[in-house]
């Protein structure tokens, strides 16, 4: 028994001793070899979340180019037999390539990579980190750690968790256990039998009236009975919390701010983690570039720093940059002549045309007017040629004495008018008074022209009386259609009114809408001031338009196609293919010339639409038309699947 009791623990021993040494070894071998932790592309095209073609199956292709040939493309080889089979392709486990094409969709871009570790760098006791850096626009991002953690290391960690909870459980809370209750109690039995009595009495006895009757303090008291150095003991350990929590987690446990945390139990092949990012793009983004590195741990010790891997490449191609960035005008025709017009509601007395400033609601009218003379007078961009003034009434009455009404009106409104403009002729002409020049000779006073005042009638409004009918909402629909059926059987507008007139609702009519009809309409004639011939034109730059074509530029799809819906262009697609709206991009570009931009666009939307055929078709028009799109097909997943699928070969001269 004895020989056992000291085989046992040399053969512990030595297994851990040998154990050790295996461990040492790896990591030397690690460190001779450099071998480290890699980034490499997934197997096969990146699938793209936001691009989702149909499956359709591989077939011949009867293409037809833009000339009319026919072309015949086939997913096939030829057996030993000479005859044609499909064939597969097999691919490799993983891509060596340092680069990958990715395209944006909706303003973001999904980065795929696989992190690869060789099995010689994982090990039971060990914790390795790998951090992927991301390097865009001159910046650096660092990505959310991978950790990969041997079960030997997690066992230690949980270890030293249970050693710090035992720890903790050790710290005393209820403070009364340090109290010698008994001999306390025998000491009051014996010496202050009235205090011993207020063990079972619930009076309360403050601390001062305890002390005046005998002497000490309960404080005192209790402290004489307590086990000193066991409080003492107790809050050193409170204290040491910090530092225990720290000797017995050297390695914790991190949940937060990590991309994976996996426990590996054996090593039997590579470790092989595929990391998605997802990206928002910004309008100068072309690349990025991943690259990893990190370090092997062994508890708090840090074993091996794993080098930077060489970076992997992305390059993002974006719908925006389909956009047409050509700068957009809006053709526009100046006219000299200009005519702008008002209308004002001038009282006159039943049968009267003179005009009467104070009579009802006539001095806000005749004022608003008098105004608009005057505003056009001293415009500095146009002159006032003239000013027609037509008088109108309302049809009471017979229909010749109405128009030589209204004539009599708009020649007294006219005479009116055309006194207030000469005296503000006069006024503005004096209020200009005589102009020095520097040389002390007169200068030219500033032109006011004569105002020309032209009056005509114009007879019954019934067209104004024809739009008040159909708007009131107190007239009731029977009469409104018997009013549209009185006007369209009496041309005789004086038998109109005579038919109306018969009605009971034609007080209606002659109290509320029939002064409303009184009305004198201004015609202002001007012409823009140094202009010689009658019409300029010019073109302005479209910036409605060319702030939709920079929001396609800034990857705002969604507003983009809100400005440039209306314009139903090229543009316009591009901003509906970028938000997935196909079917209304297909009919933009239905109805725009054929080019190589819009068979390439409408090529993208039938590879979408799961039409391959005529995906294909489009796209070799395209690259016929314009050899750039037989690179840009490659980055677009809609185009590279039709590449792959049919194993298109393009002449590379077109390139």
């Amino acid at each position: 028994m004895e020989n056992t009791k000291c085989f046992l623990p040399v053969t512990l021993f030595l297994v851990v001793l040998a154990v050790s040494c295996a461990t040492t070894h790896r990591l030397q071998q690690i460190k001779k070899s450099e071998i480290a932790a890699s980034l490499t592309l997934p197997d096969g095209e990146v699938k793209m979340p936001t691009v989702s073609l149909p499956d359709s199956p591989r077939d011949t292709l009867r293409i037809v180019d833009f000339e009319g040939n026919q072309t015949l493309i086939m997913n096939a080889i030829k057996d030993v037999d000479g005859e044609m089979v499909a064939t597969d392709r097999i691919t490799a486990s993983y891509v060596t390539a340092r680069f990958r094409n990715v395209a944006e969709r909706h303003g973001k871009v999904d980065i795929e990579f696989q992190v690869r570790v060789p099995r010689e760098m994982l090990d039971s006791k060990w914790q390795l980190q790998l951090d992927p850096d991301m390097f865009m626009l001159g910046d650096s991002l660092r990505l959310d750690p991978v950790l990969i953690t041997g079960s030997g290391y997690r066992k230690a960690q949980l270890r030293g968790y249970q050693q710090y909870r035992r720890f903790l459980e050790s710290i005393v809370t209820d403070t009364t256990i340090f109290i010698n209750k008994h001999d306390l109690e025998i000491f009051l039995e014996r010496n202050l039998p009235r205090i011993y009595a207020l063990k079972n009495d619930s009076t309360y006895v403050s601390d001062d009236v305890f002390a005046s009757m005998y002497g000490v303090t309960e404080r005192e008291a209790i402290d004489h009975y307590t086990y000193g150095f066991l409080v003492r003991r107790n809050k050193r350990r409170i204290g040491m919390k910090d530092a225990m929590y720290r000797r017995y987690v050297k390695a914790p446990i991190v949940s937060e701010g990590i991309k994976l945390d996996t426990v590996i139990r054996d090593s039997n092949g590579d470790f092989i983690y595929n990391y998605i990012q997802t990206i928002n793009t910004v309008p100068a983004l072309r690349k990025v570039d991943i690259c990893l590195s990190g370090e092997i741990r062994e508890q708090d010790k840090r074993l091996y720093t794993i080098p930077r891997s060489e970076p992997l490449t992305f390059y993002i191609s974006s719908l925006a940059s389909l956009a047409d960035n050509k700068e957009r005008y809006i053709d526009k025709v100046i006219s000299r002549k200009v005519r702008a017009n008002t209308a004002c509601y001038i009282e006159f007395r039943q049968g009267k045309w003179n005009v009467e400033p104070e009579l009802g609601n006539n001095p806000d009218e005749i004022g608003r007017i008098k105004n608009n003379i005057r505003g056009l007078v001293v415009n500095e961009e146009y002159d006032l040629d003239s000013i027609t003034i037509a008088s109108f009434a309302s049809p009471e009455g017979m229909i010749k004495s109405n128009e030589a009404l209204s004539e009599k009106r708009a020649a007294a409104a006219s005479d009116f008018f055309g006194r207030y403009a000469s005296g503000l002729r006069d006024s503005l002409l004096r209020d200009a008074g005589a102009y020095l020049s520097f040389e002390g000779a007169a200068a030219e006073k500033p032109s006011i022209p004569h105002i020309h005042f032209r009056s005509r009638s114009g007879g019954e409004n019934w067209p104004m009386l024809d739009a008040l009918v159909a708007d009131d909402k107190t007239l009731d629909e029977e009469f409104k259609e018997y009013y549209l059926r009185v006007s369209s059987l009496n041309k005789n507008l004086d038998e109109r009114e005579k038919a109306l007139a018969s009605h009971q609702s034609y007080r209606y009519l002659r109290e509320h809408l029939y002064p409303r009809l009184r009305i004198v309409k201004f015609d202002f004639y001007l012409h823009r001031r140094g202009m010689v011939h009658d019409t300029i034109h010019t073109t302005e730059l479209d910036t409605v338009y060319m702030r939709g074509v920079q929001l396609i530029r800034d990857r705002e799809y969604n507003e983009a196609l809100k400005v440039l819906r209306p314009y139903a262009d090229y543009n316009t697609a591009v901003a509906a293919v970028a938000t997935d709206r196909n079917a209304s991009a297909a009919e933009i570009l239905s109805s725009l010339p054929s080019d190589a931009r819009t068979d390439y666009l409408r090529a993208i939307i039938s590879s979408r639409q799961g039409d391959d055929r005529s995906a294909v078709e489009y796209y070799l028009r395209a690259c016929a038309r314009d050899g750039a799109y037989v690179h840009r097909g490659r980055l677009d997943p809609e185009i590279s699947n039709l590449i792959k699928k049919y194993d298109l070969k393009m002449d590379s001269r077109q390139e």
